[in-house]
């Protein structure tokens, strides 16, 4: 592991600039020697390190110094054949893999709770989703993942799919046998890919879940921003298998990536992967410590319950809070965020934490955090509650109007309440977590309308469904 502890493209920013060199390059703040006034004290010594592709500091897109030894390291840390730094978050990695799997009219399964560019791939594809419904956890009220018999039925009844596309762990931080999908899909030489965007640290092993990249997935892409110290957007893609060329996946991240990447953004996904290549048994056992200590504070505030992972697996950085009085999650999150806490999440039960991964010593105001949140939520009584949840009967299904069909297809608002068995023409998402709750070409049913609803009354923030403030929604023009 002492190889780890290199952070190659970051020495050599470093080197760089130790060299005061005076710039006549892009960016046009040079070196962030010309700057607003008003920006100096915050940026100037960070944009010493936001520069170009120059003599030394290689070229993402074609990387044979710094950079390609970063990656390398990377692909060594996570045991994988090769392994990309992504500058443009998971979403780009996302597009890359799928449509470096699939073509188009091709099938592939996709699990329904999938983040919107998983579906905005498939798009771009014209590829033909056949969607897998997960399965619901009643006392969290959120979607968790596929069950094995879903996804045997889905090859068996569809033997010709291209890929399959899964989402592990879920925002929440909870997980499911995800080796078993993965190795009855690999019977039927089936690529799995998956979207890890919330487990970059899974590779540290217990107490966290197994990682997709140890079970076997054939392309895994993960958000390093999410919960590891990596600038916003920094992410990374990993090929784990000879099943989908990574030459293919290589040419779709050319295509789709900044021709101009942000060197700060790369350079924090180094330095990231060396804080995790060193991560030891003392951080976990304080990690473990800080969080337990943090959640038992949290217990003993009567208007909240902080939910426990079924069979205790899940992410020990996600910790999820339960209204067990009036308010919704969303009310419970304003709170908070008047008391200067903001949450990752609500839902209209819930409020999600995400807790740094601290290593051994390092000070995170939690403390702090629990006096305002005791100030915030302490004197709301709490009143009983049942939470009540329908499932969809279908627990596969495909688009009532597919991608090419719909650009033949004429729209109009209709009012939200009338809109059950009309198929929607646009994306509805609440935000975050940025899984739709109604797909494009998806038949709106009498479930979907009343989560809807339910969602808009909580007071709940999406993308998409421009019109809902109006109470209308757009729907294909097809009867």
């Amino acid at each position: 592991m002492d190889k780890q502890k290199r952070i190659p493209l970051y020495q050599a920013l470093l080197k760089h600039t130790a060299q005061k060199p005076i710039s006549f390059h892009v960016p046009g703040h040079k070196n962030g020697k010309v700057l607003p006034e008003q920006a100096k004290n915050q940026f100037q010594q960070l944009l010493q390190l936001d520069v170009t592709e120059l003599s030394g500091l290689d070229d993402l897109h074609a990387p044979q110094g710094a950079i390609k030894e970063a990656e390398d390291l990377l692909a060594e840390l996570y045991q994988v054949q090769k392994s990309f730094f992504l500058v443009n978050g998971s979403t780009v990695g996302n597009l890359a893999m799928i449509l470096a799997a699939v073509k188009e009219d091709e099938m592939v399964l996709v699990q329904r709770n999938c983040h919107k560019s998983v579906l905005n791939a498939l798009k771009l594809a014209k590829a033909h989703p056949v969607f897998l419904e997960p399965e619901f956890n009643q006392e969290w009220g959120v979607s968790t993942g596929v069950s094995l018999e879903t996804v045997k039925e889905a090859v068996y009844r569809f033997p010709e799919v291209k890929a399959i596309i899964l989402t592990y762990p879920n925002y929440y931080g909870m997980v499911y046998d995800l080796g078993a999908l993965i190795n009855h899909a690999h019977l039927h030489n089936i690529p799995v890919l998956v979207d890890e965007a919330h487990g970059p640290h899974f590779i540290l092993g217990n107490p966290f879940p197994a990682s997709a990249v140890e079970l076997g997935a054939d392309i895994v892409v993960q958000s390093a921003h999410k919960t590891l110290p990596a600038l916003t957007m920094g992410s990374f893609l990993h090929i784990n298998s000879s099943r989908i060329k990574s030459t293919k996946v290589k040419e779709f991240l050319q295509i789709l990536q900044s021709s101009s990447p942000s060197y700060l953004i790369m350079a924090s996904l180094d330095l990231v992967r060396s804080y995790l290549a060193q991560y030891n048994q003392k951080d976990v056992q304080y990690l473990i410590k800080q969080i337990s200590e943090f959640k038992e504070q949290l217990n003993e505030i009567q208007s909240i319950e902080v939910l426990s992972f079924p069979n205790s697996d899940g992410d020990l950085l996600r910790v999820t809070i339960q209204s067990k009085c009036h308010l919704s999650g969303f009310d419970l999150q304003q709170r908070l965020e008047k008391a200067g806490i903001y949450t990752e999440l609500a839902d209209p039960e819930n409020v999600l934490f995400v807790i740094p991964l601290l290593k051994n010593n390092r000070q995170f105001p939690l403390n702090e955090a629990l006096m305002k949140i005791k100030s915030a939520l302490g004197d709301i009584p709490a009143a009983p509650k049942k939470l009540d949840f329908q499932l969809s009967p279908e627990r596969i299904t495909e688009l009532a109007i597919g991608y090419k069909q719909m650009l033949s297809c004429e729209n109009e608002e209709v009012p939200i309440i009338e809109s059950a068995g009309r198929v929607c023409a646009e994306m509805v998402i609440p935000y975050p977590p940025g899984i739709p709750l109604l797909l494009t070409g998806e038949r709106v049913t009498e479930q979907k309308l009343r989560q809807l609803i339910r969602l808009i009354e909580s007071g709940a923030r999406f993308q998409g469904g421009d019109a809902l403030d109006r109470g209308m929604i757009c729907i294909f023009k097809t009867e």
